[in-house]
């Protein structure tokens, strides 16, 4: 299946995107979402080289020519200088599979100066409004029960919510009181679970999954809707979202904002930070490090409060 219609794209093009949206997925292993987020800024991009440029072959694009995209983007009122990044850094990874491939011989992109990130610190909750939300769920319910467990292993371990709904029941290791998580790239990783939220998960387990299972749709999945399909992203969310209202938290929150939470209340507590990253699961350790900001704040506040010269 092509990713753009021939009546669009010269057929070269098209094969060349295409084969590229197969690296970026197989070889790579980027999820469908970064794969799309790819694609579609690789589209823009491709639609103005063709159309605003009149270049046909990747080979005739030069770095002025992308400098001039540069521009156009910057133009553009309604993109970020994140937003911008990410375009520029999808260019680069496409060029120089471009090179890497024989495609072309020196890749345009490589000297262009990337527009410094504006790196906003991510919301994060109190401990106490953490527990208000663990604790809305009806325990009474089988429903409740399963949310319950949910939301004690987004803050126990830190997962991303794909990490979770991805889970399989024997990636819970009771015995050892550890998580098994598939992350990006196909990289394994274990995380402590803890005390709380592996009970919640084994009463879970017990209780309300058989309840729920169906052998046709289930496919070993851990958490599983009424219907006993995979629970999906978007369950996940409103489970979430729900609970927080519930809770009465005035705060735009959603699944990744457990994650933040668990890093930032690791750090807080006098965590190292490449323990962190390795529970978190970032590749680099720059990645880790915007939670030190946090952390920082933290600090000053301490200080603050306790310092008699402060």
């Amino acid at each position: 299946m092509e990713v753009y219609g021939k009546e669009k794209l010269p057929i070269g093009l098209s094969k060349d995107l295409n084969l590229f949206k197969n690296y970026i997925a197989l070889e790579r292993g980027l999820s469908t979402n970064t794969t799309e987020s790819y694609m579609s800024d690789l589209k823009q991009f491709v639609d103005f080289m063709v159309y605003s440029l009149k270049k046909t072959e990747f080979k005739l694009v030069t770095q002025e020519d992308l400098l001039t995209y540069v521009s156009e983007l910057t133009d553009n009122s309604n993109l970020s200088v994140n937003s911008r990044a990410r375009h520029l850094t999808t260019i680069r990874v496409f060029f120089k599979y471009l090179v890497k491939r024989g495609k072309i011989t020196e890749n345009p992109s490589s000297d262009i100066e990337m527009p410094k990130l504006e790196q906003a610190l991510p919301d994060v909750l109190a401990i106490e409004e953490i527990i208000d939300i663990i604790e809305q769920p009806d325990a009474t319910s089988l429903a409740g029960i399963r949310d319950r467990a949910i939301l004690e292993l987004l803050y126990a371990c830190g997962l991303r919510c794909s990490e979770l709904t991805d889970l399989k029941v024997n990636n819970i290791m009771t015995s050892s009181e550890i998580v098994k998580v598939r992350g990006k790239g196909n990289v394994d990783r274990v995380v402590p679970i803890g005390m709380s939220a592996l009970k919640w998960v084994n009463h879970y387990k017990l209780r309300v999954r058989p309840s729920f299972e169906r052998p046709v749709f289930s496919e070993d999945y851990l958490f599983l809707s009424k219907r006993g399909a995979k629970l999906s992203r978007m369950a996940v969310w409103k489970i979430v979202k729900a609970n927080a209202v519930k809770a009465g938290i005035d705060k735009n929150v959603h699944p990744h904002t457990f994650r933040h939470s668990f890093a930032t209340h690791l750090l807080e507590g006098g965590a190292d930070i490449r323990a962190v990253q390795e529970m978190l699961g970032h590749a680099d350790i720059s990645t880790t490090q915007i939670y030190t900001h946090i952390d920082r704040d933290f600090l000053k506040e301490v200080h603050r409060t306790f310092h008699p010269r402060a």
